[in-house]
Parts: C-alpha cells; sequence; structure tokens
C-alpha cells in the first residue's frame, strides 16, 4: 500500500548545482533523496546542519522516480524518503516489484543477459 501511494504522489527531489536529483551511496546502492513535504526537507538540511542555505528543489511523481530515473542512474539505485526524519523515513530499494526488472539488483538474468549481447 506504502508503495502504491508514494508511486502517485509528486515528492520533493533536492537538486544540485547541475540539476542532478541528491544522492548519497550506501552500502554498493546509490539512494535518490526525495522528500514528502518542506518540512521533510528542512529536517533533512538542519539534521546535515544545513538548514540556513536555500535547498534548489523539483517536484516529482514517485513512479517518475521508479520508473525512469532509476534505470537511468546505470548503478543500483532506490529511492530515500524523509532521510532525517525520525522514524519516518522509508527506504524503496532497487528490487523486483519496486522498480523495473532491469534496474532491479534481484531480478532473474533475461536470456539475452545469459547467451550474452550481440
Amino acid at each position: 500500500m506504502l508503495l502504491g501511494e508514494f508511486r502517485r504522489t509528486a515528492v520533493l527531489v533536492p537538486v544540485t548545482e547541475d540539476e542532478s536529483p541528491l544522492t548519497g551511496d550506501y552500502d554498493g546502492t546509490r539512494w535518490i533523496c526525495a522528500f514528502s513535504d518542506e518540512s521533510a526537507l528542512a529536517r533533512f538540511a538542519i539534521a546535515r546542519g544545513e538548514g540556513s542555505r536555500e535547498w534548489a528543489y523539483r517536484r516529482v511523481l514517485g513512479a517518475r522516480l521508479l520508473d525512469v530515473a532509476i534505470p537511468a542512474v546505470g548503478v543500483p539505485c532506490g529511492v530515500a524518503l524523509d532521510v532525517g526524519s525520525e522514524g519516518e523515513g522509508v527506504l524503496f530499494p532497487p528490487v523486483v516489484g519496486i522498480v523495473p526488472d532491469a534496474a532491479a539488483v534481484d531480478a532473474e538474468p533475461t536470456e539475452m543477459y545469459e547467451k550474452g549481447s550481440r
């Protein structure tokens, strides 16, 4: 149920100076940071000691993050929602059923993958 709600909801994605989504790497996975509202983003900024600076962000539909952005990253990637919000954060890891199979780390290899592409 939480996944379906996330897919239908526009979230805030902080962007860097070059308009790339703010990410963090942990244990071999890249995580796109996303926030349910400006308060959650502010808690994250304060936790980083950067609460006084202005944060640029884009509103992005959760489904677009999972179905388009994650496969485009090119490395195992998921979404970290509301990081820095004590007890309220949620991770959407790069696994089957959350991201497209081509971007899922637990997907079964396809026949083309097993034989190698030509």
